[in-house]
């Protein structure tokens, strides 16, 4: 019987600074999975940075700031990340979600809300695709308003639509 669950078992190993996902359980682990429907939460999360190897199982990752759960994970529950190596940390605000950068504001709409005018700007980010721009409210509190209104007053200046 052993010979047959041995087939299936491949020996994982990670050298200090490989790149890996971690799987972590959505429901218990509040401080990296900020979602509200924990059952369409994603299974892996990162990619971190190994560290450090602990016996022959665990390893040490390199977790966010803020993080709130031990940094020693068993081999099972990590995954390989296979691409590119991440240029820098992405800026995190103070209780610890990604503050993505603004690239351009590409367009301007008035939307009726709750009987209400709402500004909604059209926003590109940096750590997106050309087509991943998304609508935000103008007033919407994760933008940091200096550079946001910076941008609508040079965007005011060149006479654009904005």
């Amino acid at each position: 019987m052993k010979c047959y669950t041995d087939q299936k078992r491949v020996d994982k190993e990670y050298h200090c600074g490989n790149m890996v996902y971690l799987k972590i359980q959505p429901y218990k682990e509040h401080t990296l999975a900020n979602t509200s429907f924990y059952k369409l939460a994603t299974r892996y999360y990162g990619p971190y940075k190994v560290l450090q190897r602990i016996g022959n199982v665990a390893y040490r990752l390199e977790l966010l700031v803020g993080t709130k759960i031990h940094n020693v994970f068993h081999v099972s529950l990590l995954k390989k990340y296979h691409g590119n190596k991440p240029d820098q940390l992405p800026l995190l605000n103070e209780d610890g979600e990604f503050l993505p950068r603004l690239v351009a504001i590409l367009d301007k709409r008035i939307k009726k809300k709750n009987n209400k005018a709402v500004t909604e700007v059209l926003i590109q980010w940096r750590e997106t695709n050309p087509g991943g721009a998304v609508w935000r409210e103008l007033c919407d509190s994760k933008f940091n308003f200096q550079i946001l209104i910076g941008i609508v007053k040079k965007m005011a200046l060149r006479s654009s639509p904005i």
